[in-house]
C-alpha cells in the first residue's frame, strides 16, 4: 500500500531534482515545461522550498533556475505567488531552519523535526496536503477529513438479513423448560457442530434462515421447541464477526487489497483506500462479485441527500473498481459551493446548481455563461433561466454565475438634523417634503435656511443643489422631485459654529474644560469643577475673556472677582454670566503651605522624620530637635542626601490619592459591620481617588523644566560619540562639616533645609577602604599616623595599569580630594576614618600598526634626505 505522504514527497523530489539537472526517475527537460503548479499541494511547495534551502538557494534563486530550465513564465509566476502566500500564512518572525542533507533525509523519512513557519498553516488548514485542484473536486475532501471515519459500528442488534460465513461466531441460547448455551464458530465448510446433534450447514444463509435450521436440528433433543404450545425457546445471535478481503482497484489514492469487517459497506472500503483520486469517478463506483457486476455506488447520494445506506454488504473476494471520471464540469461565481462536479448524461443544469448548493444572495440568477469545448476550439454560450431544465452539461464545461450590480435602483438618503435620518425607498413622484416626513420631521436644532441636495448625474458626476428647507416645507417654494441616489443633508446649527466651552484651572478639585451653558456664572463653573481645594484663595479670581474686533494689541479682557467658600460672588461684575471660551483661574492662597518633611538617620538621640517649621530652618536646628548627637556619633562622617531638580516628587493629587486610600483601608479595618456613614464616606473617597488619578494623568502628560533638562542631557550624551547613555540620579550626596556646623550655628557651613533632605550620622568609623588599580582591593584598620602610601602598601601596592597621579580620596562625609603635583612629585591627600581611596585605570592606547611604523620611517627618511641636501 502506498502512503500519501511518501507519494507526495516522491513527486516533489522528481520536480526538484529535474530543476537541478539531476536525472531522477527518467525526468527530462521536456517534462519540466509540463509541470503545473496548480497540481502541487501546499505540502509539496513546502518541500520544494526546503530542498532549495538545503542546496543553499533562496526562493528567488530557485525561481530563476526554474525559468532557465524551461518552466513557462506563467508557471513561474504561479510558483512565486504560491511561495509568497505560504510565507505570509506562516510565522514571519521565525526564520526557516537551514539544515544539511542528513536532516533533509530524516525529514523525508517522516521523523519529527522542529516547528517551522508552516506549522500554523498546517494547523489552520485540515486539507493542507491537497492541491488546489483536489480541493475543488466535490466530494474529494470527504475521504481526507481527519475527523470523519466510516468504520462500521459493531454495537448493533444482529441483523436478520446478515449472511453468515466461515469465521463468524454464533451464540445460541436455549431457555425456558430447558437451559443450554452454545458458543460455536462456523468452519471453512460453512458448518457448525452441536454436541449430540451433529453438523449443521449454515454458511451462505441469512441469520433468519440459519436460526430456522438450527431450531429444526435442536428439536431432536429439545422437544419443547416444537408444537403449538412450546415451553422451550431459542435465540441465535452473532458474536465475533469474520473479516473479508476486498480488492480496491482503479482510480484510487491507495489501491490494494484490504481486510475489513464483514459488516463493512462500500463506503468503508473506499475510506480505507483514501477515496477516488483526481481522475476517479465519484458516481460510477462498481462492485463485482464472482465476476459479475452487483451494483454501482453513487457517492453524491450521500453528499447531497445524506443517504448512507447501501443495499450491498461486502463479502470475501469482492472487487471494487473506481473507473475514470466520465463527465466533469466546473461552476464558478456566487454559488454556495464552487468547484468541480461530476454529472450524469440525464442531469440538467438545475441538477448542477443543486449540487453547488444553489445560488448565493449575490448571484445574478437570470442567466449563466458557459464555456464549452467543441471538437476544434472553445465556445461561449448564454443560458437563460428558463432553459436551465433543458440544458445538459457536457464534460469540460465551465459555468460562470454573474453577480448582481452593486447599486440601488430606488435609494434616496437624508442626513443631518432629523428625527430619523437614514436610507429610504424612492417612490414615483417623491419630493423633499415627503422625504422629510418619512424621517419624522426636523429636529429643533435644524438649520432650515439652507440645505444641500447631492445628486448623481447620468455620467456619475456629482451635482450640488442648494435647497431652502423652510420655504419648501411651508409651501412657499415648489417641491423638488427626487431622483435615484439623491442625498439630502440638513445641517444642525451646531455644525455651523465652533463648539462652546469654558475652562477652569488652578485650585479646584477637577480643573478642565466644561460645556458652556446659557446664564452660566463663575459659581456654577466652580460647582461643576468639584469646588475649591483647601489651598484656594477666595479673592483675586481672574476671568480671562477672549477679545474680538480689537486691533489695539489687547490680548484678553481680565475680570477680577471675589468668591467665598459658600460660592457667593462679589465684585463689579459679580452678576455677569460667563461667555463662551472664558477661562477662570483660581489662585493658591499665599498663606497656604503643605507640610515638608526631612529625616535624621543614625546616631542622634531621636532619629526619624521632622516637619520643617520655618523657611530658614537649618541643619543645626534639625540636630537640636533630634536631641543632639549621642556618644557614639562620628560627626566628621555625617552626610546630607538632597534631592536635585531631576527628582520626581509626588504631585498633590498623587499624595491626596495615596492618603485617601489609607483612610479607606482604615475604615474597613476599624469595624466588621460598617455603618451607613462609613459606606457613604467610602463611596465618596472612591470618587475622589478616581478624580485625583485623572488629574495626575494630565499632569504626567505635561513636561516641566526638570523633565526638559533631563531629556536634553540624555540627548547630548547619545549625540556625543563615545559617551553613551548618561545615567541621571535624582539625589545627590552633599559633603558637610557637621562639627563646624555645631560649633558655629547659622554660619556659612550651616545649610538651609529643603524638603526630602536626609541627614545621615554614622557611628565612629575605624576602617579605610582601597579600591581600583591596587593589587589586593581591601579594607584596612585606620591608623592615626599612616598616610596614603601606607594604605596602598597594605593593599599590595599599585598595579601596572594604575594611574597614580589621578588617585583621589572620598571621605565619609562625601567630600573628595584629588592627588596634587608639585615639581613632578605627587602630593597625596590625607586619610581619615571611613575614607575610601580610589586608584583609576590608565586609558588604553592602541599600539602603532605596521602601516604607522612604515609611515613614520618614511617621514624620517625624507627629513634626513632634505637636511642633507640643504647642508650640501
Amino acid at each position: 500500500m502506498i502512503r500519501p505522504r511518501f507519494w507526495a514527497i516522491s513527486v516533489l523530489s522528481i520536480i526538484w531534482m529535474t530543476l537541478l539537472h539531476v536525472s531522477v526517475f527518467g525526468q527530462s527537460l521536456q517534462e519540466i515545461q509540463n509541470v503545473k503548479v496548480d497540481n502541487l499541494s501546499d505540502a509539496q511547495i513546502e518541500q520544494l522550498i526546503k530542498r532549495g534551502e538545503a542546496q543553499g538557494l533562496n526562493e528567488q534563486q530557485m525561481l530563476n533556475m526554474a525559468a532557465e530550465r524551461g518552466m513557462p513564465a506563467a508557471e513561474v509566476a504561479k510558483l512565486r505567488q504560491r511561495v509568497n502566500t505560504l510565507k505570509s500564512g506562516g510565522r514571519p518572525e521565525q526564520q526557516t531552519q537551514r539544515s544539511g542533507v542528513g536532516s533533509q533525509l530524516r525529514q523525508l523519512q517522516g521523523q519529527q523535526t522542529q516547528p517551522d513557519l508552516f506549522d500554523s498553516l498546517r494547523k489552520s488548514d485540515p486539507y493542507y496536503d491537497l492541491t488546489p485542484t483536489q480541493k475543488k473536486i466535490f466530494g474529494y475532501k470527504l475521504f481526507h477529513n481527519r475527523d470523519l471515519t466510516f468504520n462500521p459500528s459493531l454495537n448493533v442488534p444482529t441483523p436478520q438479513g446478515y449472511v453468515v460465513g466461515a469465521g463468524d461466531q454464533l451464540l445460541i441460547d436455549v431457555y425456558g423448560a430447558s437451559q443450554q448455551a452454545y458458543d460455536l464458530t462456523i468452519n471453512p465448510d460453512g458448518r457448525i457442530f452441536i454436541p449430540n446433534v451433529g453438523p449443521i450447514q449454515v454458511g451462505g444463509s441469512s441469520i433468519a434462515a440459519a436460526t430456522g435450521r438450527i431450531k429444526s436440528a435442536l428439536t431432536r433433543i429439545y422437544s419443547g421447541l416444537s408444537g403449538t404450545n412450546p415451553n422451550t425457546f431459542l435465540d441465535v445471535r452473532l458474536g465475533n464477526i469474520r473479516t473479508v478481503s476486498v480488492s480496491m482497484v482503479g482510480e484510487l489514492v491507495r489501491p490494494g487489497t484490504y481486510t475489513l469487517p464483514s459488516f463493512s459497506s462500500p463506503f468503508n472500503a473506499l475510506f480505507a483506500a483514501g477515496g477516488p483520486n483526481e481522475n476517479g469517478s465519484f458516481r460510477h463506483i462498481q462492485i463485482y462479485r464472482d465476476n459479475k457486476l452487483v451494483t454501482e455506488v453513487d457517492i453524491y447520494n450521500f453528499l447531497i441527500g445524506g443517504d448512507f445506506t447501501s443495499s450491498v454488504n461486502l463479502q470475501d473476494n469482492d472487487v471494487i473498481i473506481v473507473p475514470p471520471v466520465r463527465s466533469r464540469v466546473e461552476i464558478q461565481g456566487p454559488v454556495r459551493r464552487q468547484g468541480l462536479f461530476e454529472t450524469r448524461p440525464s442531469e440538467n443544469l438545475e441538477d448542477l446548481i443543486q449540487f453547488a448548493g444553489g445560488f448565493s444572495s449575490q448571484a445574478f440568477r437570470d442567466r449563466l455563461t458557459v464555456t464549452r469545448m467543441t471538437g476544434s476550439e472553445m465556445r461561449v454560450e448564454d443560458v437563460e433561466a428558463a432553459n436551465f431544465p433543458v440544458f445538459f452539461p457536457k464534460d469540460g464545461d465551465t459555468y460562470r454565475v454573474g453577480e448582481i450590480l452593486n447599486r440601488f435602483e430606488n435609494r434616496v438618503q437624508i442626513t443631518g438634523a432629523l428625527m430619523r435620518p437614514g436610507t429610504f425607498a424612492l417612490n414615483q413622484g417623491m419630493g423633499i417634503r415627503d422625504l422629510v416626513a418619512r424621517a419624522q420631521g426636523l429636529r429643533e436644532d435644524a438649520f432650515v435656511n439652507r440645505a444641500t441636495l447631492y445628486r448623481t448625474k447620468g455620467d456619475f458626476s456629482l451635482e450640488i443643489l442648494p435647497v431652502d428647507i423652510r420655504a419648501i416645507l411651508n409651501g412657499e417654494e415648489e417641491d423638488i422631485v427626487l431622483r435615484r441616489e439623491d442625498v439630502l443633508n440638513i445641517p444642525s446649527i451646531y455644525d455651523l459654529r465652533e463648539e462652546y466651552y469654558v475652562k477652569i484651572s488652578g485650585e479646584v478639585n477637577r480643573p478642565g474644560a466644561f460645556a458652556f451653558g446659557e446664564n452660566m456664572t463663575v459659581a456654577d463653573l466652580v460647582l461643576k469643577a468639584g469646588g475649591f481645594k483647601e489651598s484656594a484663595t477666595a479673592s483675586k479670581i481672574e476671568v480671562a475673556r477672549r477679545v474680538k474686533d480689537d486691533i489695539s494689541g489687547k490680548l484678553a479682557e481680565i475680570i477680577i472677582l471675589d468668591i467665598d467658600k459658600e460660592l457667593k460672588v462679589s465684585g463689579t461684575k459679580a452678576l455677569e454670566p460667563l461667555r463662551p471660551f472664558d477661562h477662570v483661574i483660581i489662585r493658591r492662597s499665599p498663606g497656604f503651605q503643605r507640610e515638608q518633611l526631612v529625616r535624621v538617620d543614625g546616631e542622634a538621640f531621636f532619629p526619624g522624620e521632622y516637619a520643617i517649621a520655618r523657611a530658614d530652618e537649618r541643619l543645626s536646628d534639625l540636630v537640636s530637635r533630634a536631641g543632639g548627637l549621642n556618644p557614639y556619633a562620628y560627626p566628621k562622617g555625617a552626610t546630607l542626601i538632597r534631592r536635585n531638580e531631576f527628582y520626581k516628587d509626588l504631585s498633590e493629587d498623587e499624595i491626596k490619592a495615596a492618603t485617601l486610600t489609607k483612610v479607606k483601608a482604615n475604615i474597613s479595618r476599624d469595624s466588621l459591620d460598617r455603618t451607613e456613614s462609613d459606606k457613604i464616606l467610602s463611596s465618596r473617597i472612591d470618587r475622589k481617588i478616581a478624580e485625583s488619578k485623572s488629574s495626575e494623568q494630565a499632569e504626567r502628560e505635561s513636561m516641566d523644566v526638570g523633565d526638559f533638562r533631563q531629556q536634553s542631557i540624555m540627548d547630548l550624551g547619545e549625540a556625543q560619540e563615545g559617551v553613551g547613555q548618561i545615567q541621571i540620579k535624582d539625589t545627590e550626596l552633599i559633603g558637610i562639616n557637621l562639627e563646624a556646623i555645631l560649633r558655629n550655628p547659622y554660619g556659612s557651613d550651616d545649610l538651609i533645609l529643603r524638603e526630602g533632605d536626609v541627614l545621615s550620622i554614622p557611628r565612629e568609623l575605624q576602617t579605610v577602604r582601597m579600591r581600583g588599580e591596587v593589587l589586593y582591593p581591601t579594607s584596612a584598620r585606620y591608623r592615626v599616623h599612616s598616610g596614603f602610601k601606607d594604605y596602598i602598601s597594605r593593599a599590595g601596592g599599585f598595579t601596572e595599569k594604575s594611574r597614580r597621579g589621578r588617585s583621589y580620596v572620598v571621605y565619609a562625609n562625601g567630600d573628595v580630594q584629588r592627588t596634587k603635583k608639585f615639581l613632578f612629585i605627587n602630593s597625596y591627600p590625607p586619610i581619615e576614618p571611613g575614607a575610601e581611596i580610589i586608584v583609576p585605570t590608565k586609558p588604553e592606547r592602541e599600539p602603532m600598526s605596521v602601516q604607522g611604523w612604515v609611515g613614520l620611517a618614511t617621514s624620517l627618511t625624507t627629513l634626513v634626505i632634505l637636511i642633507d641636501r640643504v647642508r650640501n
